[in-house]
């Protein structure tokens, strides 16, 4: 992915949290003729090495999962974003849009039956966290085995990040300043997740 040095971010810290605050990711693999795109939920883990792994899972009647062997792919993980307006500038200029997102690569495949089985434990208790007594090891074993047929579970060990944050860091202190408050103003939720992003960028 282009992304001017000015708005990449080389941070691992703010790359890991904003990778698992927005874990539903679009997979992008290629069947030899076109590219195929799944949204998949997603859960990512830092190795003691340092490396990542990308954890997701599809369904198996989706042919995409036949798709992995042996090729490089691409998973995009989106945050917020927004247009920004030229009234904000305190001089003429034109529109633009603030985006975060980080593109991430590597080589995936399919995990055993019980690497998966595990994988769904944790995303149940990652979204469940304030209902302890619904978790996969108390329902049936047969239903659980039932979905387990029906999905794919898929891991991708890291190879390279693209990361983009583009929050106006090419604006003076009073144009960044007019901008978060114009963001703030606005009524989207969206707006104001962009706002925060770029108090957090530079303070002012």
């Amino acid at each position: 992915m282009y992304i001017p040095q000015r708005y990449r971010e080389e941070d691992r810290a703010i790359i890991l949290t904003f990778l698992r605050e927005n874990s539903f990711a679009i997979f992008i693999t290629h069947d030899g003729e076109r590219p195929i795109a799944t949204h998949a939920p997603t859960e990512v883990t830092e190795n003691e090495d340092g490396t990542l792994t990308v954890y997701t899972h599809l369904s198996r009647a989706n042919p995409q999962w036949k798709t992995l062997d042996n090729q490089e792919v691409l998973m995009i993980f989106t945050g917020p974003h927004t247009y920004i307006s030229p009234r904000w500038y305190n001089h003429a200029n034109v529109p633009t849009w603030n985006y975060t997102n980080i593109h991430v690569y590597g080589r995936p495949e399919v995990m055993a039956d019980d690497e998966f089985r595990a994988l769904l434990s944790r995303l149940i208790q990652t979204h469940e966290p304030t209902n302890p007594e619904y978790r996969l090891e108390t329902l049936p074993p047969e239903l659980v085995e039932k979905q387990m047929r029906g999905a794919v579970g898929i891991k991708m060990e890291v190879t390279r990040m693209d990361a983009g944050f583009k929050l106006s860091q090419n604006r003076d202190d009073e144009d960044y300043q007019n901008i978060i408050a114009a963001l703030e103003k606005r009524p989207d939720e969206m707006s104001h997740e962009v706002g925060k992003a770029m108090k957090e960028k530079r303070a002012v």
